[in-house]
């Protein structure tokens, strides 16, 4: 279970060299030889009209052009479930902000309240059933609860920080045991999640001194069995590169290249999937951590140009109410520099997401001055399936026939929303 896209707490989403493609063997993976898996796949036709598969060293490479397909998926126009919009006195309808989602065997649905700091549980109805934890420091409490994960028998994995823990609970909300990484993560895990099996899959981030846009940090992707001992590192990906202009360390403001893209990991079910935004793939393994499929696709140009840069910052700048604004100050003047880096390609994407029917699915990267581009779904086996009709909600879960996600008002006050999906259907483009 992952939590809302395009909301500001997702899981996927949301870093890359300032200058020239990056190979995808910026995925350093300790465990398997890539070089003749990377030369097969950069031979294989990257822009066919079908997909093309390729297999070295037991790794599968599926290559597609979802740009030139026409087929859509299709969520209903009204939510089959709603949580959190009536009138009433019962408060646990009403959300501060919800920071996790997950659906249950049947249908019930758990949600996650930040100030509260209680998971709640609502029947298929919509009716709430149990709340479990609350904040404080003692056994099956919260510090700041963040995302949630639905394992087998409906067991819950809470994640907690700092340091990054989780919190396991039933269904009916007995508590049962809390999991601490070793070794300790003073930070939460930004991306990443709880397989079936109970490995949970975590990320942390090694930073480096002022590189001045030169080395990236970068993402180390691990996995720590049921009871939260490192087992393996799953990867370490060269992730972004930071630096200072003149302007923005007068504001004390560290920079990314502007476009640059990030590297980010999902869990869920028996997959782990990893990828960097510089390159059209994502890397997916197993519930052992082997490597086995790369799924990658074709798209349209990428490049910037000046005009693309051009339309980003008097965007930046007008919704700041303008230079002579007084919401205006140095911080955003660095942002704006035209001494900052500027990436040569845009992002492939800004977030992806495993579904819990094991489908993958990606959010295009939103250029400038453009409108959102509609997330694209992957079967299991890497093949294209379709892209998704705008469904008007933050995403945090999708399933084989539902979206589940938040709903926010013009107030900012949020609902949890549940949308039944269609199966692939042709469309317009």
């Amino acid at each position: 279970m992952s939590h809302p896209h395009p909301l500001s707490n997702c899981r996927t989403g949301h870093r890359d060299r300032p200058r020239g493609p990056v190979s995808t063997c910026h995925l350093l993976l300790p465990a398997v030889a890539l070089a003749a898996i990377l030369t097969a796949a950069c031979d294989s036709a990257a822009r066919s009209p079908g997909p093309a598969t390729t297999v070295s060293g037991g790794v599968q490479v599926v290559t597609s052009d979802p740009f030139s397909s026409d087929a859509i998926c299709r969520a209903d126009p009204e939510p089959m479930l709603t949580i959190g919009d009536e009138s009433g006195n019962d408060e646990n309808l009403w959300f501060s902000t919800i920071r996790g989602l997950g659906l249950l065997s049947d249908g019930s649905v758990a949600a996650i309240d930040r100030s509260s700091e209680e998971i709640r549980v609502f029947g298929p109805d919509g009716r709430h059933l149990v709340s479990m934890g609350r904040a404080g420091e003692g056994p099956g409490e919260f510090r700041s609860a963040w995302l949630l994960w639905v394992l087998p028998g409906d067991t819950l994995w809470v994640g907690d920080y700092r340091p990054w823990r989780y919190n396991v609970f039933t269904r009916d909300g007995q508590f049962v045991r809390a999991v601490q990484m070793t070794p300790v993560y003073p930070n939460p895990s930004r991306a990443g999640g709880v397989l079936r099996n109970g490995i949970s899959v975590n990320t942390s981030t090694t930073y480096l001194a002022r590189s001045n846009f030169t080395v990236p940090d970068t993402l180390v992707v691990e996995a720590h069995d049921t009871n939260g001992q490192l087992v393996a590192t799953v990867a370490r990906v060269p992730n972004r590169v930071e630096g200072m202009t003149a302007k923005s360390e007068l504001a004390n403001l560290t920079l990314t290249p502007l476009f640059s893209a990030s590297a980010t990991a999902d869990a869920i079910g028996s997959t782990v999937a990893i990828g960097h935004g510089r390159d059209p793939e994502v890397r997916l393994f197993d519930a052992e951590l082997r490597l086995r499929r790369i799924v990658r696709w074709s798209e349209p140009s990428r490049h910037v140009t000046s005009a693309d840069v051009n339309t980003w910052r008097d965007s930046y700048v007008a919704s700041r109410g303008g230079r002579d604004s007084g919401q205006w100050g140095p911080l955003h003047e660095a942002t704006v520099d035209i001494d900052r880096p500027v990436a040569d390609v845009f992002p492939a994407f800004s977030s992806f997401m495993l579904g819990t029917d094991g489908r993958l699915w990606v959010a295009p990267y939103r250029r400038p001055g453009q409108e959102p581009r509609r997330w694209m779904a992957f079967e299991p086996d890497g093949t294209f399936s379709c892209h998704l009709e705008r469904v008007p909600m933050g995403i945090s879960e999708i399933g084989a026939d539902y979206v589940l996600g938040v709903q926010s008002d013009e107030l900012g006050v949020q609902t949890v929303a549940m949308y039944r999906l269609g199966r692939p259907e042709p469309g317009s483009p």
